[in-house]
């Protein structure tokens, strides 16, 4: 129905864009990135809306994973807890990981274990996953073959680390950062404005629904999120605008 969801009949993600409501989905985050994008702060102060995107996003990365660290705490960069400090070093290792998520996603998704989980398991474990090696290859070759819309490869790949649970404890926050890279490489939000995890607060994830097939009700989550995300963005403009 849009041009932006034309895809090849052999990509690996055409079944998801032939499901009921996907097109509307996929529209409405596009929608709602643009008007976020379009804020006069975000031409004008990009660096500092990103930056404090990284930051709120780490944060609420790490209080998905269990974390009870505050907001505060991550901004002073002292959290309470090594879940919250582990967050916090992946996700400032992210502007340095573009090209290698797009050009090796498991050597990033280590390099995001390595930092997200030290001081929470072992060196030798450091940068292995626990469990779902052969399905992480598989989500490298979909990555390589698609061309489906950034929101419904970033529901695959937030879907795929957080159902396998690969790298514990810090599987969500490795799967969180791994989704915000591929909004950025992907073009949907290409200077890492928009604030997912925080926008995923607002409900519980349905692994449930993702580990069985029900791939509208986990896009429904993944747009949702990046929905009101793309409001906080809006609140992160207001924010710097009033000093």
């Amino acid at each position: 129905m849009l041009a932006f969801l034309t895809v090849a009949p052999d990509d690996p993600l055409g079944p998801w864009l032939a499901l009921a409501g996907v097109a509307d989905e996929v529209a409405s985050v596009r929608m709602a990135v643009d008007r976020a994008l379009a804020q006069p702060v975000v031409r004008r102060r990009s660096a500092e809306v990103s930056a404090e995107s990284v930051l709120r996003g780490a944060w609420a990365a790490a209080r998905l994973s269990g974390s009870g660290a505050t907001l505060d705490e991550a901004r002073a960069g002292a959290p309470s807890d090594a879940l919250a400090r582990g967050s916090l070093r992946a996700y400032a290792g992210l502007g340095d990981m573009a090209d290698t998520w797009v050009r090796a996603p498991r050597q990033a998704l280590a390099r995001l274990h390595v930092l997200a989980a030290r001081g929470l398991v072992d060196d030798s474990d450091l940068g292995r996953p626990v469990r779902g090696a052969d399905r992480l290859n598989t989500l490298s070759v979909v990555l390589a073959a698609t061309h489906a819309p950034a929101v419904v490869v970033g529901a695959v790949v937030l879907g795929e680390i957080s159902a396998l649970d690969p790298f514990p404890p810090c599987s969500r926050i490795v799967g969180w950062a791994a989704t915000r890279l591929t909004f950025v490489t992907r073009g949907l939000d290409p200077k890492s404005l928009i604030v997912p995890e925080v926008g995923a607060m607002a409900g519980v994830a349905p692994l449930d629904a993702y580990r069985s097939g029900d791939m509208p009700t986990w896009l429904r989550y993944m747009s949702g999120a990046m929905v009101e995300g793309a409001r906080e963005t809006q609140a992160i403009c207001h924010a710097l605008q009033r000093g």
